[in-house]
């Protein structure tokens, strides 16, 4: 069996990372076993510790590459709207929609690692609960402007998405979405 090389096994290593950090948002972190992951992603079940040095560290780093490409998208909008204003109404817009409800797993990292992470603070994993503070910090920062509280608007974002994804086959749903969408952005939808 031939080796691998070092490009091919970082360019792996990114690819189970990105797998990862979709599929725990999808899923769970303890409802994707770490063969359904290496699966997904073309590889063998027992290449996973040849990268990783556990389950843990790699929601660590599933973790930071979700947060990060949060980070890229909240920059788009920055560049995309004359304000951070309207930067901020766009991303609420996208935020409270059917389309983010309905995909988890390229959804929000705050909603969608929260359950999670609480869990894994429980069990010790304080680098992944860190690596999500600090996650969260960064969008609560985003999201603070001109005195705004930055940090009611996450949170009143991310419970409504949470609310509105236990709900998704229901009307609650879409009046979750639609009455915080109105709150947050005050344009009737």
């Amino acid at each position: 069996m031939s080796r691998v090389s070092q490009a091919q096994a970082q360019e792996n290593r990114a690819n189970v990372v990105a797998a990862a950090a979709q599929l725990f948002r999808e899923r769970g972190i303890q409802g994707v076993s770490l063969a359904d992951l290496m699966k997904s992603v073309g590889l063998t079940p027992g290449g996973f510790y040849k990268q990783f040095a556990s389950k843990d560290a790699l929601v660590t780093e599933a973790t930071e590459r979700a947060f990060n490409d949060r980070d890229t998208y909240l920059s788009s909008l920055d560049s995309k709207n004359p304000s951070r204003s309207d930067a901020r109404s766009a991303m609420a817009e996208d935020y409270l929609s059917p389309q983010h409800r309905d995909n988890p797993g390229a959804g929000c990292p705050t909603a969608g690692f929260a359950g999670d992470l609480a869990q894994a603070a429980h069990e010790g994993n304080v680098t992944s609960q860190q690596t999500y503070a600090d996650g969260v910090r960064r969008f609560v920062d985003w999201m603070t402007d001109d005195g705004e509280d930055g940090l009611v608007a996450t949170c009143t974002l991310v419970g409504a998405i949470l609310l509105a994804r236990a709900t998704s086959s229901t009307d609650l749903s879409e009046e979750i979405l639609r009455a915080v969408r109105h709150a947050l952005t005050d344009s009737p939808s």
